[in-house]
């Protein structure tokens, strides 16, 4: 189901992603709202499940784990109990920031946060190859980020 988005909640989305600290006050300051709708029009985007959660976005270098290193990860089997004890077993793992189940050439797109190529040869050799149903991975060392931004609400259709 396809979700309308009128300006005042792009407004509100994008806002909140520039800054998701902002009171309520100053949202609806920053989109020209009164503070009553704009609250009305926030709680009604959390609960239709368009705003999911909030976080901190913290930074991989200054905690150490500055490399990071996409795997492509190909099952033995792709059943769904083999499916499921995989993404049981990865979710499991603190280095992985992200993991995708993909159509194609691969099973899986995980995205992993480390120290250094030492400290992603000891998750190799440790976890990733021990990984339930786990039969070939492929890794690649990013070189830099080029861009990092959360889901974007785009432009109108209207």
């Amino acid at each position: 189901m396809s979700y309308q988005l009128d300006e005042y909640d792009r407004a509100i989305l994008s806002a909140l992603q520039g800054n998701g600290r902002l009171s309520n006050l100053e949202l609806a300051e920053k989109i020209n709202l009164s503070p009553s709708a704009c609250h009305k029009r926030f709680r009604r985007l959390e609960r239709d499940g368009i705003i999911t959660g909030y976080s901190a976005i913290l930074n991989p270098d200054a905690l150490g784990q500055g490399q990071s290193v996409f795997v492509q990860v190909t099952l033995e089997q792709q059943d769904s109990r083999s499916i499921e004890r995989f993404e049981k077993a990865i979710t499991d793992v603190p280095e992985v920031a992200e993991c995708y189940l993909m159509s194609g050439m691969y099973d899986y797109l995980v995205l992993v946060m480390v120290r250094d190529s030492s400290d992603y040869e000891r998750l190799h050799r440790q976890v990733l190859t021990n990984l339930p149903g786990v039969s070939r991975i492929s890794s690649h060392f990013s070189i830099r980020a080029v861009s990092r931004r959360s889901y974007s609400v785009g432009a109108s259709e209207d």
